[in-house]
């Protein structure tokens, strides 16, 4: 079909066939004006805020190293979360960055010496420390260890010297396999707090 000519004075219908136009019915040809004039303004605006994306995360990395090289550093890029503010504190932009990680095979060495810590402890009433380790590595729906309760067992002040090693199998088990970065904008309102300005069409 992509090779096709279409006939002049035909129409393409969903099944890949050539329509003479005067043998369709008028509000299909209506309906299909107005979806054709709905998409169209949709991918401009799609084009327009892909441009100001694209443009907003360029002027904030100049706008970085504008402000470093103040001090003589040449800083090359945005490394972690940042937010800039106006000059009277009503409006702020966010730069976030979100790093997506994964455990290599470390983490068995640290759950098999956690695993070890348990079993001791199930003795000496520590259910609630036995219930958020365990919780821990259980996997998600899509069969994914949660990272963030992972990281979270080393707030646990606990000096167990098999936990201590368990806690360093994990630091050193986090791989960096991807990072995304966002940039959202606030303004006050009313009341002081700041608010989202959205760009979801559907949250305006």
């Amino acid at each position: 079909m992509k090779n096709d000519v279409i006939p002049e004075g035909c129409r393409v219908d969903a099944k890949g066939r050539f329509v003479p136009e005067d043998m369709i019915k008028p509000i299909d040809l209506t309906r299909d004006s107005l979806v054709q004039e709905i998409i169209a303004g949709f991918q401009e605006d799609h084009a327009r805020l892909r441009a100001r994306k694209v443009k907003t995360f360029n002027d904030i990395y100049a706008f970085v190293d504008l402000s470093a090289q103040e001090y003589g550093v040449n800083i090359g890029g945005v490394k972690g979360n940042i937010t800039l503010m106006s000059f009277d504190g009503k409006l702020k932009v966010v730069l976030q960055v979100q790093e997506t990680i994964r455990f290599d095979e470390r983490l068995q060495t640290a759950k098999k010496l956690i695993d070890e810590c348990l079993t001791e402890w199930k003795e000496n009433a520590r259910a609630e420390l036995c219930i958020i380790a365990n919780d821990a590595f259980k996997v998600d729906r899509a069969g994914n260890i949660r990272t963030g309760q992972v990281l979270g067992l080393r707030r646990h002040a606990i000096k167990d010297e098999r936990w201590l090693r368990a806690m360093q199998a994990i630091a050193e088990a986090v791989q960096v396999v991807g990072s995304k970065s966002y940039v959202r904008a606030y303004e006050r309102n009313a009341d002081g707090d700041f608010q989202a300005i959205t760009l979801d069409f559907a949250a305006v």
